[in-house]
């Protein structure tokens, strides 16, 4: 087996490490200081999913056109786009208190989560051809996911101790200023895919996906508003599902599309984007909990460990080290053994992780220890997902493939903020009702859904063919299902 060198590669992979960086204090940093973003805002703890939601689901919506756009005529030309709208909502937060604004800025910052699947796809443009690409690819996404952690827990320390010492609007303004360097390290330090697709955009596909993201998600929003007893809020879920419909058929007649829905039919590409699915439910749709659940003062409302700023971003960041272990491990135990299995083993051990929960929650060493076991899991699957998606896509498709597994995984996210916003508020009793924290049997759901949906990804895993994910050489010579040959 030879051995992954990058090679010529390192230059664009630290430069993009750098982006990824940014990514993480971006991730990680607004995290300890939630709860005093819902103070500011003068909103309650459960409101704060909306911010949440709200990012996640403009976040499903731009990556397939920015994907799509960056395999047509440059994914470095995308990620400065994506780059500029992100610094600008981020500048936005720090100068206002007013709900409406810092929702729309907020959502508007959720451009970010474009970058990886651009960056991965843009290292799939370099790798392609040469032995061991795949792995090389998978090894490179470990790096940048590995930045990414450490950029998170950067910004979690620093988020959580500035938030103790500083004014809010001081403290938001620091990442702002960080995503505006980072625009220049983009411009400055990385080259241009060397192949480009061109073509046409999809706008008529782009509208109907998005038209039918924004009905499902009003539905969300009318479940959270008016209970899950509303047939009206439903109907709006089942019309967004619904109109998916036109939206496939009119894709699968296009010449060049938006999305080329036949790679959900893939044995190998299907199985990976139910499990972003599913594995975005977890790792966007329970963070928030998880800071309100540890800032919850036991003494006012019976759970909780009330934990200051700080002390709740190093949960986050112990959680953030596990990630950096699992993103830079799977490459490796891919080799071992295959990235079909390892996949498969890194969703057991989010379910472990979250499972744990339920029995184990009223100390801060036992909240530690499950997000860190939760943390590896989850770290292999960041990195692997993508990387996977990009193996097993057609050529002209790399950068969609890896974006739709950001896409699923997103709207997932934004599926479980919606849903664990509503049972955090449900349920509460005592102090919690005239006060601002969210119900313990509410964390328990959380809990609970995000176990579940961890180890259901990973049966789902299991029907995904045994070499897939791998080049030839790597397979003993044999094809890869539904895999572009390598030349």
């Amino acid at each position: 087996m030879p051995k992954l060198k990058l090679g010529p590669l390192a230059g664009v992979v630290g430069f993009l490490a750098l982006v990824e960086f940014t990514s993480g204090i971006l991730q990680g940093y607004y995290t300890p200081m939630l709860t005093d973003i819902a103070r500011h805002l003068s909103i309650n703890d459960a409101d704060v999913n909306w911010l949440e939601g709200s990012q996640l689901m403009l976040s499903a919506l731009v990556v397939p056109a920015f994907a799509k756009l960056g395999d047509m005529f440059g994914h470095k030309r995308m990620l400065l786009w994506s780059t500029a709208l992100t610094a600008l909502a981020s500048l936005v937060l720090p100068f206002t208190d007013n709900f409406s604004v810092f929702l729309i800025a907020w959502a508007m910052q959720g451009f970010y989560v474009v970058w990886l699947p651009l960056e991965i796809a843009l290292i799939w443009s370099r790798t392609r051809g040469r032995e061991g690409g795949s792995l090389l690819t998978a090894r490179s996404a470990g790096l940048l996911v590995a930045a990414l952690q450490l950029g998170a827990i950067t910004g979690a320390l620093a988020g959580g101790q500035l938030i103790d010492t500083l004014p809010l609007p001081v403290v938001l303004l620091i990442p702002a200023l960080c995503v505006v360097a980072c625009y220049f390290v983009i411009q400055f330090g990385v080259q241009e895919s060397p192949q480009l697709g061109g073509g046409k955009f999809d706008l008529v596909g782009l509208s109907l996906v998005s038209i039918a993201l924004i009905a499902f998600t009003g539905g969300l929003s009318l479940l959270r508003l008016e209970g899950a007893a509303n047939p009206l809020a439903w109907g709006v879920v089942a019309l967004g599902i619904a109109l998916l419909v036109p939206f496939a058929l009119y894709e699968l007649r296009h010449p060049d599309p938006l999305i080329d829905v036949r790679m959900f039919r893939s044995p190998a590409l299907a199985p990976v984007f139910l499990t972003a699915g599913l594995f975005g439910v977890s790792v966007l749709g329970a963070q928030a909990p998880l800071s309100t659940f540890a800032r919850t003062d036991p003494t006012v409302y019976g759970y909780g460990l009330g934990t200051s700023g700080f002390s709740t971003s190093l949960i986050i960041g112990f959680y953030l080290v596990g990630m950096i272990s699992g993103a830079l491990l799977f490459s490796k135990f891919a080799r071992w053994v295959t990235p079909r299995v390892t996949l498969i083993g890194a969703a057991c051990l989010v379910g472990i992780g979250y499972l744990m929960f339920l029995p184990f929650h009223d100390t801060y060493g036992q909240l530690i220890t499950n997000m860190m076991i939760a943390g590896v899991g989850s770290g292999a699957l960041v990195a692997a997902l993508p990387a996977a998606a990009a193996s097993a896509a057609p050529p002209a498709q790399t950068g969609v493939a890896t974006g739709l597994t950001n896409s699923v995984k997103t709207i997932g996210g934004a599926i479980a903020s919606a849903v664990f916003g509503i049972a955090l508020l449900q349920g509460a009793t005592g102090a919690a009702v005239s006060g601002t924290a969210g119900s313990l049997s509410g964390y328990f759901t959380v809990w609970t859904i995000c176990g579940v949906t961890a180890l259901v990804a990973a049966v789902l895993l299991f029907f995904v063919p045994k070499q897939a994910f791998q080049d030839p050489p790597f397979a003993r010579n044999s094809p890869v299902p539904d895999a572009p040959a390598i030349p």
